[in-house]
């Protein structure tokens, strides 16, 4: 009887010993240092850590708009990058907002304005096409993005504390609403976020930075079924024991 050998996926994002320095000799600033991670597909990975840690330095490797200083960067497909401000077009509508990454794509006129008004409605935006960037609320603004970072058909979606300058009301349910996109597209979000409960709440995975330079100090898988609750106790739970390394690790760099 022959053996049948079992191929397992490729990852979706793979950081080899990634370093990161900026600048040289006496005044060169070490941002991350030999950090490996993998994430698998569909697999939603939150990245915590004291300010300064390399966290967003990290998604803008992966993200291609700059390179490591050693160490090595895979990403299998398409990536599409979500920041903290939405970073709309003022003079354009909430769909040409969204028909503008369609348009970077190469689809065609004709079909445009029906994947982006597609677009908005799984966002929670149908009949908000028409209004402009100031004529929406934060939240809103900031499902607008989304959509626009979903019309470029992503493989990985990278998110920058997308939510960080929300209320806790909005937050939350752009939470359910993040859920419910990714649910079934098979989508590998990296998410980074201050936000030790957010993390939980979201994550698949929560993989703590140290202090600078950002190294790989733990991760934690998180176990909780989903819908979660950001004020559930097994959400509260988890967050408690991540908050209380991360005291340990902003202690012992004195911050």
């Amino acid at each position: 009887m022959s053996a049948t050998a079992v191929t397992e996926a490729p990852a979706a994002v793979t950081l080899a010993g990634v370093s990161k320095v900026y600048g040289r000799g006496g005044s060169a600033v070490p941002a991350l240092d030999q950090v490996s991670l993998a994430a698998e597909p569909g697999e939603f990975t939150c990245l915590i850590g004291a300010s300064g840690c390399g966290k967003s330095t990290l998604l803008n490797l992966v993200a291609g708009l700059d390179q490591p200083t050693s160490g090595e960067i895979s990403v299998g497909g398409r990536v599409a990058l979500m920041f903290q401000e939405p970073g709309l077009f003022p003079w354009l509508t909430a769909a040409g907002n969204v028909e503008l990454a369609l348009r970077a794509r190469g689809v065609r006129k004709a079909e445009r304005k029906q994947r982006a008004a597609e677009l908005l409605d799984a966002v929670h935006l149908a009949g908000f096409g028409k209004k402009r960037p100031h004529e929406l609320s934060g939240g809103m603004r900031q499902r607008v993005a989304l959509a626009r970072a979903l019309a470029q058909d992503a493989d990985v979606l990278l998110m920058d504390e997308p939510f960080g300058a929300l209320d806790a009301m909005t937050r939350d349910l752009l939470h359910d609403e993040l859920d419910r996109v990714c649910e079934g597209r098979n989508l590998t979000v990296l998410f980074v976020t201050h936000n030790v409960r957010e993390a939980v709440r979201l994550g698949d995975r929560v993989v703590l930075l140290s202090s600078r330079p950002g190294r790989v100090i733990a991760e934690y898988k998180v176990p909780i079924e989903r819908p979660r609750r950001i004020d559930s106790a097994p959400v509260a739970e988890l967050a408690g024991t991540i908050t209380d390394r991360l005291r340990e690790e902003v202690g012992r760099h004195g911050k």
